[in-house]
């Protein structure tokens, strides 16, 4: 039986990845557990517990191989091969995520942009036109794509989201504010940035209660 590893620890892997990435960029060859945890606000012994669901990247007393714990993090992220990925919505926040420069250099290909209004479809963002979404799942039966990013107003959120799944894509990331129904199979993310700041102001108020106490 597989091991089953924590979400929360996957989704410190990326936090680790981009730090490795940066010290590799500055040619630093060793780095301990101490101070990574000191530059990402995690215990060193966290980030030698999360690690260690992978296998075993350092010796005791000498650090990690900052080379090879990069390595390692690609293969384990799968960014050791380029992804295709579909934005559905191309208002506001869909052209900023459609023209985001920082996805390709990650492995990230954005194949395709999609809209339902006639005053977007056949725009161009980044130089590719706007596909009409009505064509969206026989696209994807002929072109199949891994990952679909939702940017849709809420109301249509669990249409495009059954599109994308009768269209094969494995994985999405749901912009809206509107929790989808969908297959156990298909991994899927929801990202609503209100929820966050909603946590911070929590926060926020709770500081100033105690200043004012």
């Amino acid at each position: 039986m597989p091991l089953e590893i924590p979400e929360v620890v996957i989704d410190r892997l990326p936090m680790y990845y981009r730090l490795i990435s940066r010290i590799a960029d500055q040619g630093r060859k060793v780095i301990s557990s101490q101070e990574l945890g000191d530059e990402l606000d995690v215990t060193p012994a966290q980030i030698r517990k999360d690690l260690s669901y992978f296998g075993r990247f350092g010796k005791q007393g000498r650090g990690y191989s900052v080379q090879r714990l990069y390595d390692e993090l690609r293969l384990i992220l799968g960014l050791d091969r380029r992804w295709t990925v579909v934005v559905v919505g191309i208002g506001r926040l869909g052209r900023a995520v459609a023209s985001y420069p920082g996805f390709e250099g990650q492995g990230f290909d954005i194949v395709a942009r999609y809209d339902s209004d006639p005053n977007v479809i056949g725009t161009e963002v980044d130089g590719e036109l706007v596909r009409d979404v009505a064509h969206l799942e026989q696209d994807l039966k002929i072109s199949p794509v891994d990952i679909g990013i939702v940017t849709v107003p809420a109301r249509y959120a669990q249409e495009v989201v059954d599109v994308l799944t009768r269209g094969g894509v494995q994985a999405i990331l749901n912009y809206t504010p509107t929790r989808v129904q969908h297959p156990e199979a298909i991994e899927l993310k929801n990202i609503n940035p209100v929820l966050f700041l909603q946590s911070m102001t929590y926060h926020l108020s709770r500081s100033a209660k105690e200043q004012t106490e």
